[in-house]
């Protein structure tokens, strides 16, 4: 999609192509195109089912009344943040009193509409043309537009010196993909640091394998999950400095870290408790496993045990039968054995997919048991683990 084709998909004809074209199945697509085309631009035709493709996609990320009236790109839907999590973040800005916020590589708008909606003024800022158009697009779709201002510039030109708060959320992906150093980030990591110390609060959202040592002094270090998976990490500043925190999504529900020693490992209980991803990724396993009085399986790996089943917000707790060597065929035996049917593989610490040992070992003729495997490793020794979810 292009800036002209964009365009065309505001005006009147545009605007009535998106919702005769809305639900169109992939299969009718090509039959809908021949005869849209007749009345209708070809070019314009391919850009409303484009955008009704995206819109589909974009349901996952956004609530589906949003998603219909919101214009995307491909990007857009691929890098814009969750709107629980996007919700979660303005929420934290409007409780520290901000009420600006300058929103610099603000993409499509996600987070600068969920700032909006906590009432927050948002100056939402990108460099490229099309992203910049649709941003604008949605803030005026969404009823928001008196309180964002999208303008098309260079980040690093925005005077933040007049708002509350600054939000950098910097390319995390190039021609290649993923992009691992903060400092490859677009803009870099250290560029978006100094400029959140020239705000009274900032947050700059950063990928969730971000190291510990990377963290900067006086930022508060912050990892999001959203129904267990690990969404984003954010640094803050102007809130508390050096504190390391684990958020769960719905909730929220928010361990602190307390700076723990590593928890001792014991022999395995009748109990396995797997952290939060956010949890582990925020190096606060030791806080969890001293919430459940448990200890580790093994020095190396994130799973908990205990002896007693304890209710916890930050682990999903699993009651375990049986505990075997790794070995393939003793485990198809004894699926086999118990009728199982429907089996959940998990490892940690093991090279073996899951997939790849789901086709090995469920029998043919499945049966009504379901069972858990944990592949890991018990005391440094590669073992099997069989339980269920309690």
């Amino acid at each position: 999609m292009n800036d002209l084709s964009f365009a065309s998909l505001l005006t009147p004809e545009g605007r009535a192509l998106l919702d005769e074209v809305r639900g169109t199945a992939p299969a009718q697509e090509l039959a809908v195109a021949t005869r849209l085309r007749r009345e209708h631009p070809a070019e314009l035709v391919s850009a409303a089912l484009a955008q009704a493709r995206l819109r589909e996609r974009a349901a996952a990320k956004f609530a589906a009344e949003d998603a219909e009236r919101m214009f995307f790109t491909p990007n857009g839907v691929e890098q814009s943040t969750r709107t629980t999590v996007a919700a979660y973040r303005a929420e934290r800005f409007r409780e520290l009193g901000v009420t600006s916020v300058a929103d610099l590589c603000c993409g499509i708008g996600g987070d600068a509409i969920a700032l909006a909606r906590a009432g927050i003024r948002v100056l939402a800022v990108d460099r490229d043309p099309l992203t910049a158009a649709v941003a604008r697009a949605n803030a005026d779709a969404l009823g928001l537009s008196a309180l964002i201002e999208v303008r098309e510039a260079d980040v690093t030109e925005v005077d933040v010196s007049v708002y509350d708060a600054v939000f950098v959320d910097p390319a995390r992906r190039g021609g290649r993909g993923r992009i691992f150093d903060p400092e490859a980030y677009s803009p870099p990591l250290s560029w978006a640091v100094a400029t959140a110390r020239q705000a009274p609060h900032a947050a700059l959202k950063v990928a969730p394998g971000i190291p510990h040592e990377a963290v900067p002094d006086g930022a508060e270090a912050e990892w999001i999950s959203d129904g267990g998976d690990v969404k984003e990490a954010v640094l803050w500043f102007g809130t508390q400095p050096g504190l390391v925190r684990a958020t769960l999504l719905p909730g929220p529900r928010v361990l602190r870290g307390r700076g723990l020693p590593d928890p001792p490992v014991r022999p395995l209980g009748r109990y396995l408790y797997e952290p939060d991803g956010a949890a582990i990724r925020a190096h606060l396993v030791a806080e969890v496993a001293e919430e459940l009085d448990g200890g580790l399986i093994d020095e190396t790996i994130a799973y908990v045990t205990a002896d007693e089943r304890r209710d916890t917000r930050y682990a999903t707790a699993y009651e375990i039968t049986d505990q075997l060597p790794f070995n393939v065929k003793k485990l198809k035996a004894l699926l086999r054995e118990r009728e199982v049917g429907v089996l959940t593989v998990k490892k940690r610490g093991s090279a073996v997919e899951p997939e790849e040992l789901r086709r090995k070992v469920l029998p043919k003729t499945h049966g009504p048991n379901a069972v858990t495997v944990f592949l890991t490793r018990v005391a440094g020794a590669p073992t099997m683990l069989l339980g269920h979810p309690v």
